[in-house]
């Protein structure tokens, strides 16, 4: 009966449009509310899909979905690093907003246990789609905080932001859940730690040698044996920290309860594709709200052995196609449980490919095509141009492309619109709704000005003139590559946002990107007549933004984003943590 009632109103609506109908811009579309399906992949640069312009990478599911629906090519990140970003993405709002940035450098959450997170306070459009009868969940990636004063209080949990159900990582994929040959934070701990031994174990030694010849009055064998216990403690816990990582941010969990720590990387892919299918067949009759969050393509690229040596780009290639098939098996679920046509499929990028992401000779991060930069990047467009493909057959034209500029921060308002909610009155929302513009009632997009936040500083500005058909990009801020000429930061993780590697351009950097989107060509007041004009109006709605941000506490600084060992899951005793309970009959 559900399924000839969906049959029924996308009869209905066609012959509207075919009798010269227009639906309306101002509610959603006739009939029921559509389930809501968004994919987000990890790192993938805008220049890894097929339908993007690689002719490398085999991308045909995600191809198709494009083929099928709706292309966007200018869909922005507000933040180019995962946390920020997909703050923005569940709320609609800048991440300094919500305080989900810092000023001190800690670009995203550092561990598992911290007490910084997405704010309870924060509403996502999870909690509206919940509230207004959808069934809600998240599979995959969070990287948004887990609790606040204990282990358990969860208050920043997947659950007590909107989801009715979620499995996955509370934390991140890095590299260092494979001990791999990159490193996010491992290689540097055990850097801090070496030196630490060495200099206890000379301290230690010279106490010794002080004590044996008198040479050091005072000396006791108590401070000795003491001076040794620490260098002793200090050299194991480096050769044990890869494994200490592993175990404290490398984990499932399902809900509330640790389901896999340490995880087992390989088997990850079919869990996820199985709970993926678990929730569809479950929540079918819908309406619902799944949230598939992917790990790849983030470093160490776990890849199942079907997939390794398949793609010329190497690991990562391999990597992204393996994704792409993922896509595929989602899709297929909807095909047979037949969803299709009433559900709206969303696939995008949090941010940026990572250029950085090099070891020797080996590419493990993205490419982002002709736009200049990568993750961590917040002015170039490289770090927050992203994929932006909408598909919900009978509503929105197939094949369509539209280049105007919209934001990862726009399926908040668009998502709640649908389900027939209201975005909150009590904040400022910083997306817009992007129905009008997908079904193509509306010629441009909402979005005037975007800015461009690089931890807490401002780094560029966007301004769309649209009686010019011009879309202005001003930096005042711009990270300074290594080595010279280089297009990225190697040797880091990441660009600093702020400090003596960047520079601060007065006047700001200008470039015209309708016409050179690969930002190569800075404008001047000698080759751009409006350049003042230009650079004043953005200066003007800059100061216009800053005066609607209201303070609040930055949870990624360093007081919130430190690991406190009290606040640390564990599925057994500390610092006894394992448990494989997917594994366990139930």
């Amino acid at each position: 009966m559900l399924r000839l009632e969906h049959s029924w109103s996308w009869l209905a609506l066609a012959l509207a449009v075919l009798l010269g109908a227009k639906p309306s811009a101002c509610g959603p579309p006739p009939g029921p509310r559509p389930n809501i399906l968004l994919l987000m992949a990890d790192d993938l640069g805008i220049g890894d899909v097929g339908c993007y312009g690689n002719t490398t990478i085999r991308t045909p599911n995600i191809d198709r979905l494009a083929a099928d629906g709706v292309r966007l090519t200018q869909h922005l990140a507000a933040a180019p690093l995962c946390t920020p970003s997909r703050a923005a993405f569940l709320t609609g709002r800048y991440p300094l907003r919500s305080g989900m940035v810092s000023s001190q450098g800690l670009r995203v959450l550092q561990w598992t246990a911290v007490s910084g997170g997405l704010p309870p306070s924060e509403i996502t459009f999870a909690k509206i789609l919940k509230a207004k009868g959808y069934t809600t969940g998240l599979i995959g990636k969070w990287h948004l905080g887990l609790s606040c004063a204990s282990p358990d209080d969860h208050c920043h949990h997947p659950l007590n932001h909107g989801f009715d159900h979620f499995y996955g990582m509370p934390f991140s994929m890095m590299a260092d859940c494979e001990r791999w040959e990159l490193s996010e934070k491992r290689a540097v701990l055990e850097s801090r730690l070496d030196v630490c031994f060495q200099l206890v174990a000379l301290a230690t030694l010279t106490l010794t040698i002080g004590k044996l010849t008198h040479l050091i009055p005072g000396a006791s064998w108590t401070l000795v044996i003491w001076s040794a216990v620490v260098c002793l403690l200090l050299f194991a816990t480096s050769c044990l920290v890869g494994a200490l990582i592993m175990h404290a941010d490398c984990f499932l969990m399902r809900n509330h309860s640790i389901a896999e720590q340490p995880m087992r990387s390989q088997r990850t892919t079919p869990l996820m594709l199985q709970e993926v299918s678990s929730f569809v067949k479950r929540h079918k009759q819908g309406p619902f709200l799944l949230f598939v969050s992917f790990l790849h393509v983030h470093t160490p690229l776990v890849t199942t052995e079907n997939f390794r040596g398949r793609s010329p780009h190497g690991l990562y290639g391999d990597n992204t196609e393996e994704m792409d098939w993922m896509v595929g098996q989602i899709l297929e679920t909807l095909d047979t449980e037949g969803l299709t046509n009433s559900t709206l499929v969303y696939f995008t990028s949090d941010h940026g490919g990572s250029l950085e992401a090099r070891f020797g000779n080996n590419q493990y991060g993205g490419w982002n095509g002709i736009y200049k930069g990568g993750k961590g990047m917040a002015g170039w467009e490289g770090g927050i141009r992203v994929p932006g493909i909408f598909r919900w057959p009978g509503v929105l034209t197939a094949g369509r492309v539209i280049h105007e500029p919209t934001s990862l921060m726009d399926i908040f308002p668009t998502v709640v619109h649908l389900a027939g909610g209201q975005v909150p009155q009590d904040r400022v929302v910083d997306g817009r709704d992007l129905l009008a513009l997908l079904q193509g009632t509306a010629r441009h997009s909402d979005h005037e000005f975007l800015m461009h936040y690089c931890e807490s500083f401002l780094h560029a500005a966007r301004w769309h003139q649209r009686d010019r058909g011009a879309v202005w990009k001003v930096h005042f801020t711009t990270p300074i590559f290594q080595p010279d000429g280089a297009g990225a930061c190697y040797g880091q993780i990441v660009c600093p946002c702020s400090g003596n590697r960047v520079t601060h351009h007065a006047p700001p950097l200008l470039f015209d990107l309708s016409r050179d989107p690969s930002e190569a060509h800075a404008l001047t007041p000698d080759t751009e007549p409006s350049f003042h004009q230009v650079v004043e109006t953005v200066a003007r709605a800059v100061a216009a933004h800053r005066q609607t941000l209201i303070p609040v506490p930055l949870q990624l600084d360093a007081a919130d984003n430190t690991w406190k060992p009290w606040l640390q899951p564990c599925c057994g005793r500390f610092p006894f943590c394992w448990c494989d309970r997917d594994a366990d009959p139930r």
